[in-house]
């Protein structure tokens, strides 16, 4: 299979192992041209290269980057940017869980700026190629860790006391109410939004060296899904017809479901959208795409569609 079969272009953040390359794989197969971002010691290269081989699809390329630092998040999106003027599919999906508090180089809780700002601001930079698709899907991978999480605007970075669970739950419920302002600002343009759970999956994902990260590896070796079940819903969201309408959606199984209140609460999910900005630095330019299509009035919140 040479190039882009199907003419389609995806995006994938953290597609070397897991959830992210069963989404890359079934992108592949339908002929997508892929760019797989992660990081350059983290396999994604050989895993892309595998790829390739197991479905005959030659046009996927990786792109190495740490997306927890803020400053290769801007520079992989200008080289994204550079090879492909138009994008039909961003699938956010790299994410990370940190046993033991991790500061990135900005000064950021790692949690944080992985599993929040990295997409907040990736998606952003490439906004523009997205309308340029006509038809862009953006695609975040949450979790219902997010149920027992809460926002803690008085101490995001949890500097004061930090927990690895708390932090993940904290940075998996702003994706969530990320993707619901996002669909709303985006509302009328073409462009659309939704988050989605991939289940308790078999993975190596959060493994550490304390007590409760080996139980819960433990947990998924015995009980967890298969990383292509979990990567199910996910791709469901970037390729079926059946969602090409739906935006500002929470999804496990391919099933709409409602996400805790807090990711849907209007001061809450406009607060975190300014810290966030904040955060990034995000200047005029980068804001500019979003400001000119952005329709919804500013009270407007009930933006959920299709479904």
């Amino acid at each position: 299979m040479n190039g882009s079969e199907n003419g389609r272009v995806a995006v994938v953040t953290g597609g070397s192992s897991g959830v992210g390359r069963e989404i890359l794989r079934g992108l592949a197969e339908r002929g997508f041209r892929v760019l797989a971002i992660s990081r350059g010691e983290g396999g994604g290269e050989a895993a892309v290269e595998a790829l390739r081989r197991d479905t005959g699809n030659d046009a996927l390329h990786f792109l190495p980057a740490d997306l927890a630092t803020m400053a290769e998040v801007r520079d992989v999106a200008a080289r994204v940017r550079g090879r492909e003027p138009r994008l039909d599919v961003l699938v956010n999906n790299a994410g990370a869980f940190f046993a033991r508090r991790v500061t990135t180089p900005d000064g950021f809780e790692a949690s944080f700026a992985l599993n929040h700002l990295a997409p907040f601001l990736l998606t952003h930079l490439l906004l523009e190629p997205l309308l340029e698709g006509g038809s862009g899907r953006v695609v975040v991978t949450a979790s219902e860790a997010s149920r027992a999480a809460r926002l803690r605007f008085d101490d995001p970075m949890l500097t004061r006391r930090y927990s690895g669970w708390a932090a993940y739950g904290q940075s998996k419920l702003a994706n969530i109410a990320f993707t619901t302002e996002l669909a709303r600002r985006v509302q009328g343009a073409p462009v659309t939004a939704n988050a989605f759970h991939p289940g308790f999956v078999n993975t190596g994902f959060g493994s550490g060296d304390t007590l409760m990260n080996r139980l819960v590896q433990l947990a998924a070796r015995v009980a967890g899904r298969q990383p292509w079940r979990g990567a199910e819903t996910g791709l469901y969201l970037a390729v079926s017809d059946e969602v090409a309408e739906v935006s500002g959606g929470y999804f496990a199984d391919r099933q709409r479901i409602r996400p805790k209140p807090e990711a849907r609460d209007p001061e809450t999910i406009e607060r975190l959208w300014r810290l966030s900005e904040e955060l990034v630095g995000l200047t005029d330019e980068e804001r500019a795409p979003l400001a000119r299509v952005s329709s919804a009035a500013p009270g407007d919140r009930d933006v959920a569609r299709g479904g």
